[in-house]
């Protein structure tokens, strides 16, 4: 257990290394406001730290670095001392009448929620797309030429999809709108299945070319839903080609794009966040699905209407100002919870 002359000098020093990226030795720890300890305190006191695990000393140079266990004890001490964050536009880099998040579509709201993250944290934003039920609101075929015809998909929620089908047969515009006002009266609200069940009981009723085009539109739609569920939006991943701490690792680079680009283990990790009560900070690779020593997560949940429905977060180098980041990823999900309610 550190008493409180370790757990200030440690804070210091973390502070000290995230503003400049440079390890930290005991006489500028010495001239820093508020420590008041003499140069020989605190070599002892980062001895001790580093016998801990808690700072490390890179091979060139005589300063001290955290570790990934000496930045989890400063965000653990961090988050417990910390205030609840009010919502200053002005202070996150924003003007003051900044509205980003609009609620018109909800894919844009998530699109709009990730660059946003990005734009501010200057690292990676990632937001998950609400888990929702596969419930239309509304269909529409409209035909695009000869035995093509576009399928127009309205979720539940205002998202609008499009699907240009392949028909075996040419449809006539009338033929189509007779197929929309059937879908449209009979299953407006249901979900996929249930429409799927309730045209295998009415088959025989509907004229055979009617059939054969509502069968196409319900599998798109089955198929439509397939591609929205577990889906991650990420934002911002070439800004870290200008950290410093991995511009010159181009291993560590690759890595990392590999990690975007596949996004399974970045859906896994914000799953996990999304049972979290607000908040939650993985370091370097202690979440055991990001496993990258150079990075670390900053994640919470959202809402809509009272219900959590996905997770948002910064990804960024483990060396990153963690209080600013938990201010902006919280803040966010509130306003993505706020524009996504407002349907």
């Amino acid at each position: 257990m550190l008493d409180d002359r370790a757990k200030l000098l440690l804070t210091t020093l973390v502070e000290r290394y995230i503003a400049d990226g440079q390890p930290v030795g005991s006489r500028t720890l010495s001239k820093a406001p508020g420590l008041e300890l003499s140069p020989a305190t605190i070599r002892n006191v980062m001895a001790d730290l580093e016998e801990l695990g808690l700072i490390a000393s890179p091979h060139t140079s005589a300063g001290r670095v955290p570790t990934a266990r000496g930045y989890r004890l400063f965000v653990d001490s961090m988050l417990t001392a910390r205030a609840p964050t009010s919502f200053k536009p002005s202070e996150m880099g924003m003007p003051a009448d900044f509205e980003p998040l609009q609620p018109d579509q909800p894919r844009r709201v998530i699109a709009n929620a990730a660059h946003l993250l990005s734009s501010l944290s200057h690292f990676v934003g990632v937001v998950t797309v609400p888990r929702k039920p596969g419930v239309f609101r509304h269909m529409e075929f409209l035909r695009l030429g000869e035995r093509r015809v576009l399928l127009i998909l309205v979720s539940a929620d205002g998202d609008v999809q499009n699907r240009v089908l392949f028909t075996a047969q040419d449809y006539s515009q009338a033929q189509l709108q007779e197929a929309t006002q059937y879908l449209n009266a009979h299953c407006a609200g249901l979900s996929i299945e249930a429409i799927r069940e309730r045209l295998k009981g009415e088959v025989d009723a509907l004229r055979a070319e009617i059939a054969v085009l509502m069968q196409a539109a319900v599998q798109a739609g089955s198929e439509a839903i397939g591609q929205e569920s577990e889906q991650v939006v990420i934002a911002g991943e070439r800004n870290l080609l200008g950290v410093q701490d991995f511009g010159s690792d181009l291993g560590s680079l690759r890595k990392m794009f590999d990690l975007f680009e596949q996004k399974a283990q970045i859906l896994r990790l914000l799953d996990g966040s999304s049972r979290a009560d607000g908040v939650r900070i993985y370091i370097g690779g202690e979440s055991g699905v990001v496993p990258m020593e150079e990075l670390s997560v900053v994640s919470a949940p959202y809402e809509v209407d009272g219900q959590l429905v996905g997770t948002l977060g910064v990804i960024g180098p483990t060396r990153m100002p963690y209080d600013r980041m938990i201010q902006i990823v919280d803040i966010t999900a509130r306003l993505v919870g706020n524009a996504l309610s407002q349907k």
